[in-house]
């Protein structure tokens, strides 16, 4: 196995966030998003903080396009979202690496082919279902795994991972999209403390070395600080605090939360 690297980074053109007054009702009526407007630049690293039910899920799928507005504008990258067809909208997600709490992973496949599910976008369907990967596709595959230090797993079945290199098989997924824009939600919220830790220094580095836009969901204040250089606070799905990490005091994310901080709000180690 040959892993060759280049000083070519995979985003070269990170993209960019931009809100408008971005509404998001959903059928049942509860309302997810309220006239929320943010600015987030190409190559930032963002961690997105709220309790459960903020609205920071559906912030993240809203920006995928998983999630469509009630009102206002969104632009991803080139996109226009409220006006997207599903073409374009099919394109957008080509460039945007997603990563969930919960991994996500074919099981029963191995580690390599999990990764390369991230090709699909750049892979013809009679290729796809053949399962006949062109040989540049794999060498993105193996510096993907090499880069979050799992390469020794390549040949490997996903379901004899531990939960943490789990994750980092779905970060290397992300990574084989070549991505503009990583999203990452509630990305730690299963791991332990140690591997949590790792994870997020995983995404810290993809951000500084590959300059790729991350968004990251999260909950735990000491997560937040630590590995974003910006915080977003979301409460009853409106921002209520956008700043530096700097400025985001313990009395800060106690209006985040709308009580005051607890033990339970931090990860600790």
């Amino acid at each position: 196995m040959v892993v060759e690297h280049t000083s070519t980074p995979i985003a070269p053109s990170p993209w960019s966030v931009s809100m408008r007054d971005v509404s998001v009702r959903y059928a049942s009526g509860v309302v997810a998003l309220k006239n929320v407007s943010l600015d987030i630049e190409p190559g930032e690293m963002v961690s997105v903080v709220g309790l459960s039910g903020s609205g920071k899920s559906s912030l993240i799928r809203t920006i995928n396009g998983l999630v469509p507005l009630t009102s206002g504008s969104l632009h991803v990258g080139g996109f226009q979202l409220e006006t997207a067809r599903a073409g374009e909208l099919r394109r957008l997600r080509g460039h945007i690496g997603m990563i969930f709490q919960g991994f996500n992973l074919a099981k029963r496949t191995s580690v390599l082919n999990n990764v390369l599910v991230g090709r699909l976008a750049h892979t013809t369907t009679l290729r796809t279902l053949l399962g006949a990967y062109r040989a540049s596709d794999r060498q993105i595959a193996f510096e993907a795994l090499e880069r979050v230090g799992i390469l020794p797993k390549v040949w490997d079945r996903a379901s004899s991972l531990s939960g943490g290199q789990q994750q980092r098989v779905a970060i290397a997924r992300a990574l084989c999209q070549q991505p503009r824009l990583v999203l990452a939600d509630e990305p730690v919220a299963s791991l332990d403390p140690p591997t949590a830790h790792e994870v997020m220094g995983d995404l810290r580095r993809i951000n500084q070395e590959l300059g790729i836009t991350v968004i990251t969901n999260l909950h735990l204040i000491d997560l937040a600080r630590r590995y974003g250089t910006r915080i977003i606070g979301l409460r009853a799905g409106e921002v209520v605090f956008d700043g530096a990490v700097e400025a985001a005091t313990d009395e800060v994310f106690a209006e985040i939360y709308g009580r005051s901080v607890a033990s339970e709000d931090a990860l600790g180690l």
